[in-house]
């Protein structure tokens, strides 16, 4: 059987394939690339809007990126890093918009404050010390804090209504964003699909990837029952729940002791617009006690292909798929002596994830509801209905004490020759997708890096490239005012 030939073969037909694209075939427009998705069309999976938050996670609102020590100190390492690299994202969309690579930005994000809020009086001496440690660095210096019900009730009307008196605390930056990863994504690939030397293929699923002695990669493709294979210089799985079945099935020495732990998630969606119309915010709260990071309840401000909706969730849910699309055996087909200690370690130690799976499970209409009232009094049963949200594949790795640890992050595996990554994990995901595959660049492609030439390049689709938003407040004071205006943020 005779295979084609290309230099970048993407698997997985969402945003993270279509920013590696655009980043690859910006920086050498002569590298053939190829990328296949096994579904009708790219975006269907946890890149559709439906299938995730939709929020711009910069560490303003989600108080899971900043955990509270026993001795009461907060730690904000992981916002300071999360924000920088969603500059990142930012920046790069606004190089592409500038140059009409992308549509009007209002087509795939849109400005909506970002905002925690909490009850009683620990969770907000908390939020006041999050405030406190937040806000004197230059990311977070346009954080605002509030304790007076007055002014959040300004901020959150629906939150506020007729909510009994008693201690909270809240904050919100204004320029938070809802971004729409499904419309980005389409118009990422139709954008590469305008460019030469790259294909799209549908309805393409991987059946097997082998290294050759070249050095290259023969992929094997299934579309519709018709075999065909691909000759790839390096492979990048980009399949979110799918990629560690491929990664699996790669060999690579690299990808021993991984697995991967299911949890879907489930939205309570309103659609009536007397009451999406009295809430423009993402507002987060604190999760459960044994909650995932990802079930950290959330009333979003949404805007789904143009249309404006309120979401609240997400509950959390167990399926054995790895997809959303996916099948049932998924979660037993990757358990593989390799990882067999890791599953079973992970297992070990998270029997309070498990009991609270269960609970989110076997949950009615009217205990959902009761979740909501905590952030929305005055809600009506009839006013929502249920929405199934994407499936996420948590990351399970070998830890030398527990055997195997469960990571809520992301986490990018790479073939030491530099051939083949992939991307295991889920939040904060799709939000930091250009800081993630500019690493995937940085570890695969380094030889490259090493000239002037796409240096030169990066630098100017990413204007801080190279450098340090955490450390330099002169360098954020240039880039953030440029991305808000480019991408009319500034409300």
């Amino acid at each position: 059987m005779k295979s084609d030939s290309v230099d970048v073969l993407l698997v997985g037909g969402g945003v993270m394939s279509a920013t590696l694209g655009m980043l690859l075939n910006r920086l050498d427009p002569s590298l053939k690339i190829v990328m296949v998705e096994r579904l009708p069309a790219v975006a269907l999976e946890s890149s559709d809007a439906w299938n995730n938050a939709g929020t711009g996670h910069a560490g303003y609102c989600e108080l899971n990126y900043t955990p509270q020590a026993a001795d009461g100190e907060v730690s904000i390492e992981r916002a300071l890093k999360i924000n920088a690299a969603f500059e990142t994202s930012l920046q790069f969309w606004s190089s592409l918009v500038a140059q009409e690579v992308l549509p009007a930005p209002a087509a795939f994000i849109r400005a909506v404050p970002h905002c925690s809020v909490v009850w009683g009086a620990a969770d907000a001496a908390f939020l006041r010390k999050r405030h406190e440690r937040l806000s004197w660095h230059h990311l977070f210096s346009d954080m605002r804090f509030s304790e007076d019900a007055a002014e959040i009730a300004g901020w959150m009307p629906l939150v506020m209504q007729n909510r009994p008196a008693g201690p909270l605390a809240a904050t919100r930056v204004d320029y938070g964003t809802d971004v729409d990863f499904g419309v980005l994504t389409r118009s990422l690939v139709e954008a590469l699909q305008r460019q030469g030397n790259f294909a799209l293929r549908v309805r393409h699923d991987v059946r097997d990837l082998q290294k050759q002695a070249n050095g290259k990669w023969r992929v094997r493709l299934d579309h519709d029952g018709a075999i065909s294979e691909l000759e790839a210089g390096f492979v990048f799985l980009g399949a979110g729940g799918g990629a560690l079945p491929l990664l699996q099935k790669s060999g690579i020495a690299e990808a021993r002791g991984y697995g991967g732990f299911p949890v879907s998630g489930q939205w309570l969606v309103c659609d009536n617009p007397d009451v999406v119309q009295r809430h423009h915010a993402k507002v987060y709260g604190k999760a459960p006690i044994g909650a995932p990071p990802m079930s950290v309840p959330h009333l979003d401000t949404r805007i789904i292909d143009g249309k404006p909706a309120l979401l609240f969730g997400p509950y959390a849910g167990f399926s054995t798929k790895f997809l959303k699309q996916g099948a049932l055996t998924d979660l037993l087909a990757s358990v593989r002596l390799g990882n067999l200690k890791s599953m079973l370690g992970a297992g070990l130690h998270n029997f309070d994830l498990t009991r609270y799976l269960v609970g989110e499970v076997l949950q009615t209409h009217a205990q959902r509801m009761e979740a909501l009232r905590r952030f929305f009094p005055d809600a009506r049963d009839d006013d929502w209905r249920l929405a199934h949200a994407g499936q996420r594949v948590q990351v399970i790795k070998r830890d030398a004490k527990q055997g195997g640890k469960l990571e809520f992050g992301t986490e990018i595996v790479a073939a030491k020759d530099g051939t083949l990554a992939a991307l295991l994990g889920a939040s904060p995901g799709a939000s930091t997708s250009v800081a993630a595959m500019l690493e995937i660049i940085e570890r695969c492609f380094a030889p490259h890096l090493e000239g002037a030439e796409w240096q030169g390049r990066l630098k100017q689709m990413i204007p801080s490239y190279g450098e340090c938003l955490i450390n330099d407040a002169a360098l954020l004071g240039r880039v953030r005012p440029w991305t808000l205006e480019t991408l009319g943020l500034q409300g």
